[in-house]
């Protein structure tokens, strides 16, 4: 449609206007560079646009990088969302009473606020009492109390989704899929934590757009909807295709497979063991379920990234060089 959207966006090391080239001359977007932290700013936005809703997809969201350094996390996902609620709260006081009433604040937040499973545990619903065991996960807890807090000492619309592991194009290779693929093709070790039978659920990353639209739309003030792809996998299992699909796609010089290169890596401190999602409650109530299965969105990922080389060689600068020889190489 022909709506406006402001795309508020710190541009950190995980963030490029590269992922933004196919949109950054529509007139529909308004791109500005800032931080949600940035009260003064947000307020100038929600004064100058007064937006129908806010999606807070902003989050420090790298596990491995909170356990080295967990005060961005902090600031970001706590105290970030705490500074664009009591912002946006403010403003959104001060508005009409239809223009309050149609008003939204939707939070996107992670399955890992619920701790791990054991193999046999039944799948998180939106019922599971929060146990984190990372700073990152910590984190993102904190602030989804806070927004509960929000809708029930001030009556602010809000609405949480809490969604599986993402993947798709444009994903920033620190996570496991992108990591993986680009690793593969630059003829580097793959690391698989521990023995590799951590499972996490996949979820294709336009099945979560449809979801955080859907919820958007339909969605019950205060409540949250857990959001997943239905593809539990064993990370080794994660890798192992992968390999498989680039030996057909993109096959070596010396016709070896790329499961050669996977390398077992010291496991992170508090690696969480299992997570499942059951997504029952946002399919009864706003119809919503995954289009892509894992096979067919891990296909169309790695075309993606083959397809776009220019485009990892832009986001993958010196930094991020220097993290991954440190994190996953040992030097």
């Amino acid at each position: 449609n022909d709506e406006k959207i402001i795309n508020l966006d710190k541009l950190t090391y995980a963030g490029n206007l590269h992922s933004l080239e196919s949109a950054l001359n529509d007139p529909r977007l308004v791109m500005v560079r800032g931080d949600i932290g940035d009260t003064n700013l947000v307020e100038q936005i929600l004064k100058t646009h007064n937006p129908r809703a806010i999606i807070n997809f902003a989050a420090e969201s790298h596990v491995d990088r909170s356990i080295l350094g967990p005060e961005d996390f902090i600031q970001t996902n706590i105290v970030g969302t705490f500074r664009l609620l009591e912002t946006t709260r403010h403003w959104w006081g001060a508005q009409s009473a239809t223009d309050k009433k149609s008003f939204r604040f939707l939070h996107v937040s992670t399955d890992e606020v619920y701790g791990s499973l054991e193999n046999e545990d039944p799948a998180f619903t939106e019922e599971n009492r929060y146990q984190p065991n990372s700073p990152y996960s910590a984190s993102k807890a904190a602030s989804d109390h806070l927004v509960r807090s929000y809708f029930h000492t001030y009556d602010f619309p809000v609405l949480t989704t809490n969604c599986s592991n993402n993947y798709g194009p444009y994903q920033f290779p620190e996570k496991l899929i992108p990591l993986i693929i680009l690793r593969a093709l630059r003829g580097e070790h793959l690391p698989v934590y521990g023995d590799g039978k951590n499972i996490r659920d996949w979820l294709y990353v336009t099945d979560h757009c449809r979801a955080i639209q859907m919820v958007l739309e339909k969605g019950r003030l205060g409540e949250v909807y857990n959001i997943g792809g239905d593809s539990e996998r064993q990370n080794i299992d994660v890798v192992r295709t992968i390999c498989g699909l680039l030996d057909k796609k993109k096959p070596r010089a010396d016709g070896k497979s790329y499961a050669e290169q996977i390398t077992y890596v010291t496991d992170r401190p508090g690696h969480d063991r299992r997570y499942a999602i059951n997504a029952k409650k946002i399919h009864n109530e706003i119809g919503w379920a995954p289009e892509e299965s894992f096979d067919s969105g891990l296909a169309k990922t790695i075309d993606w990234y083959l397809n776009n080389i220019p485009w990892i060689e832009n986001v993958t600068s010196g930094a991020y060089q220097e993290w991954t020889r440190k994190h996953y190489d040992g030097q």
